[in-house]
């Protein structure tokens, strides 16, 4: 097992910038490097002409790529985090009903008010609402276990997927019916500048306080009474460490619909390098969720005529990813 020092963060930097690069080239419009370089000088002087290689690098695909990350490395940390709360490799942000409670508030928001800043407003809205009813649901005489947690997301993900059936069920075929689908089977293509300026500090913050609070996933892995006979308060640091998660899952599905398997494969295939320690998971996670996705949305992009929604593209490999781990004796671990 590798252990994640300076070198790791200087290679990991390396090939993010690579890339980066790389991924700027992709796409129907040819795009060089000069045109590359060209623009990042834009950025620092203003003063040089704009050519529409430069609008299409940064109002487009500048945006898009760095969303890839952000999504991308919110999804693998939160996995590993609910991985370690509720000590099961199988587990994902899914199993707390954000997911299908940011989904109904995308549909309901395209439904009712038709305009996309109320979109993510309700998405953001109800993917909190629907963890907050997990919580209710999971509470009685005032203790929460990790069982009645699951239990109440099964039931809490049920009820907000019927809600989403419904307001399909009754959402105009021609308008709003296809944007509904589209939208949560996950797309990063209409991102723009304005929505990473939204997300990014939220994000970022959040993932600040999980890499702080990393090695004390590792306490939280252990059984609670375990953890509460070495002093640790596991209560509370489970309630900080799931509000974040909250925090970026409902982010997430609110800016780029439902994208699966990325919290759930990538912890795995890290902890194959860095092992179950989660001083080194962490870090290992927020970099390789974001390299995943960025990847997955290259492909989504490029290899056939219209734009493959990223759902599809990480279940297709995802999927094989994880019966692979699965197969492995021992790959499947915390």
């Amino acid at each position: 097992m590798f252990k994640i020092n300076l070198k790791f963060y200087i290679l990991s930097f390396i090939n993010l910038v690579f890339l980066i690069i790389i991924s700027l080239m992709i796409g129907r419009y040819n795009i060089s490097f000069l045109d590359i370089k060209d623009s990042f000088m834009y950025i620092f002087n203003k003063n040089i002409k704009m050519t529409n290689a430069m609008i299409i690098i940064l109002e487009i695909r500048l945006p898009r790529i760095l969303m890839a990350l952000l999504v991308g490395s919110s999804l693998a940390v939160s996995g590993t985090c609910i991985q370690a709360v509720f000590k099961n490799p199988l587990t994902s942000p899914k199993i707390l009903g954000v997911s299908s409670g940011a989904a109904f508030g995308v549909a309901f928001g395209i439904m009712f008010f038709k305009n996309y800043i109320m979109v993510y407003i309700t998405s953001f809205l109800f993917g909190i609402f629907a963890v907050f009813l997990t919580y209710l649901f999971a509470k009685k005489n005032g203790k929460t276990t990790i069982l009645s947690l699951i239990l109440s997301g099964i039931i809490v993900d049920s009820l907000f997927t019927s809600f989403l059936t419904i307001i399909q069920f009754n959402a105009d075929v021609e308008s709003e019916l296809p944007s509904i689908i589209y939208w949560l089977m996950g797309s990063l293509s209409a991102v723009r500048m304005k929505d990473l300026k939204t997300v990014f500090f939220p994000i970022i913050l959040c993932i600040i306080l999980i890499f702080m609070l990393r090695w004390k996933l590792n306490i939280l892995s252990l059984s609670d009474e375990e953890a509460e006979s070495l002093g640790f308060n596991v209560k509370i640091y489970k309630i900080i460490i799931l509000f974040l998660v909250t925090i970026l899952s409902a982010i997430t599905v609110s800016i780029c619909g439902i994208i699966g398997w990325i919290g759930l494969v990538t912890p795995h295939f890290v902890r194959l390098f860095y092992g179950t320690d989660h001083i080194n998971l962490i870090p290992g996670t927020i970099f390789f969720g974001g390299f995943y996705l960025l990847i997955i949305d290259n492909l989504s992009r490029s290899i056939t005529g219209s734009e493959i929604p990223l759902s599809i593209m990480t279940a297709i490999i995802g999927a094989p990813l994880l019966g692979f781990f699965i197969k492995k004796k021992g790959m499947i671990n915390l």
